[in-house]
């Protein structure tokens, strides 16, 4: 072996090794210990204790009931997604408690669309240094997603690696499981030409086009006490996403809904017709989307097209059904019940060639 030049020697470690890089150990207990009772708020009888575990364990017993519904042959539908750079915002105004409402609104709306039930959900949360107030607040978020959505928080990892990330920074993402008897799977295949496009109103940007918004929002000096339709821009723009599981579950179970799409990144150009056939295209009516404050006030600062509008945000509608005309009547008078503000924003025609969307 060749001498190590005095240069080139490591440097000392600490007393103890694993603090040594910036790891606390005690901090991260502390927060790890904080974490199960959010967990267990989620729970249902379908989850099993395994404390001590490695992984989190979930009956599938179909001989029962399993959640609102019973299955005869089930599918199971899975999906993964993050917050993207909305941490950026939530990091910048100090507020950690609603982005893990956003991380599972992403997955579970996400599900939905196959007309999915969630079961559970798990979560990865990594930053360079734990705080435990903020993993604490984030991880409490992601609990409240999993109440609001009806699943279970079985599990999760927290992470913490210095050499990753800078101080004060972290990341999620997050991994949903969801059911839906096979026959009732929606996949686009009853989409007709015709079909009414219903769009359900969003709680706002939800997680999308935040690497845009923070651009005009440091452009403009970052205002976040600005009133944007009576409250501040910062509270809207930290609205987290809305979460439809509940309400359209229930609108499932009573009404032949053709196709669904949630209103993610891609905005209302790409995400619609997504579920929509070859052969068949969208006719959208430009004068139905009505932009709610937050969008007006970033189009106007950030001086963006409107074309530029539809394919990044959602510009306040959500998540859209697809449907019968002689099925609006009904599903709006239950959408009305439901709470979820809503109203036709165009329809399904036979299209061909690329072109396939058409706002005007």
């Amino acid at each position: 072996m060749f001498p190590v030049p005095r240069s080139l020697s490591p440097a000392p470690l600490a007393k103890d090794p694993y603090t040594y890089p910036g790891v606390d150990i005690e901090t991260y207990d502390e927060a790890m210990t904080r974490l199960p009772r959010l967990m267990h708020r989620t729970f249902s009888p379908r989850v099993l204790k395994l404390d001590g575990g490695f992984a989190g364990l979930f009956q599938l017993d179909f001989a029962s009931r399993l959640f609102e519904r019973k299955y005869e042959d089930p599918v199971l539908v899975s999906c993964t997604d993050g917050v993207g750079t909305k941490l950026k915002v939530a990091t910048l105004c100090d507020k950690h408690d609603t982005v893990g409402i956003d991380l599972v609104a992403m997955s579970v709306n996400d599900v939905l669309v196959q007309g999915a039930e969630p079961l559970f959900f798990l979560d990865y949360f990594a930053t360079g240094k734990i705080d435990v107030d903020t993993t604490v607040a984030v991880v409490g978020g992601i609990a409240r997603g999993c109440e609001l959505a009806g699943c279970a928080l079985i599990g999760g990892e927290t992470a913490e690696m210095p050499d990753m990330y800078p101080p004060g920074e972290y990341d999620l993402a997050g991994f949903c499981v969801a059911a839906v008897e096979k026959s009732k799977l929606l996949d686009g295949a009853k989409v007709r030409a015709g079909d009414v496009l219903l769009g359900i109103a969003s709680s706002g940007p939800h997680s999308n086009g935040y690497s845009l918004v923070r651009r005009i929002y440091d452009r403009a000096g970052r205002p976040a006490d600005l009133d944007v339709g009576g409250r501040k821009l910062v509270d809207a723009l930290m609205e987290p996403t809305q979460l439809y599981v509940k309400p359209i579950l229930e609108l499932l179970g009573k009404h032949d809904l053709h196709a669904m799409a949630h209103i993610t990144g891609g905005g209302l150009t790409e995400n619609i017709i997504r579920v929509i056939p070859d052969g068949l295209g969208l006719d959208i009516e430009a004068s139905a989307i009505v932009l709610p404050p937050v969008f007006e006030w970033l189009q106007r600062e950030g001086a963006v097209p409107r074309e530029e509008m539809w394919r990044t945000f959602n510009c306040g509608v959500g998540f859209v059904l697809v449907l019968a005309p002689s099925d609006v009547a009904a599903v709006s008078a239950d959408l009305q019940r439901l709470g979820l503000a809503h109203r036709p924003i165009g329809h399904v025609v036979a299209a061909g060639g690329a072109e396939r969307v058409r706002i005007g």
